[in-house]
């Protein structure tokens, strides 16, 4: 299936309205078939994914596969590293199975190497499968995040966290700390 790489400013109120459509969809509950099932996409969830770039698959009025990569800072070891956090990999129930994610992964791999110091994501175990195969490996080390009152521990968030190194160095003694965001930190 064709992917189509497009900013959230070109996807218009109807190519929003069909993406919220299709997270809903594929984040619904009692889809016992997909990585994330039954986890609620809320309004937060949608926001996250959004002012970034999206990579399609099929047209952006009626897309059957999304994900997508926005910038983000994450601190490690003192340094604000350049992010591409990718949020809301997603494909309808009735296309998976055929290798419809990993395209999507493939083309979100190229778009982390080609503009950021650093991939990372927040996943499921079940999800996580998908990711390792196309090089991402789970963050082992410590995480926090940068909020309002200061830089505090996210121990519930180990092991869901994945990373894509591309030209940083990454000790698992040292945190990686997010920056901060309503709803689901990382």
């Amino acid at each position: 299936m064709h992917l189509t790489v497009v900013c959230t400013a070109d996807l218009g109120p109807a190519g929003l309205r069909a993406l919220r459509r299709l997270l809903d969809t594929a984040f619904g509950p009692g889809d016992a078939r997909g990585p994330d099932a039954g986890e609620p996409f809320d309004d937060d969830a949608f926001d996250h994914a959004l002012g970034g770039v999206h990579v399609l698959a099929g047209p952006p009025c009626a897309p059957v596969g999304h994900a997508a990569v926005v910038t983000r800072r994450v601190l490690h070891d003192g340094v604000a590293l350049r992010t591409g956090y990718v949020e809301a990999v997603a494909v309808d129930p009735a296309h998976r199975g055929g290798g419809l994610g990993g395209a999507l992964m493939s083309e979100v791999g190229r778009i982390v190497r080609g503009g950021y110091r650093l991939g990372a994501l927040g996943a499921t175990e079940r999800a996580a499968r998908l990711y390792h195969r196309h090089g991402w490996r789970r963050w082992d080390g410590p995480l926090g995040a940068l909020t309002p009152t200061g830089v505090v521990d996210t121990p519930d968030e180990r092991g869901s966290v994945h990373v894509l190194p591309v030209d940083v160095p990454l000790d698992p003694a040292r945190a990686l700390v997010c920056d901060w965001r309503d709803g689901e930190l990382w």
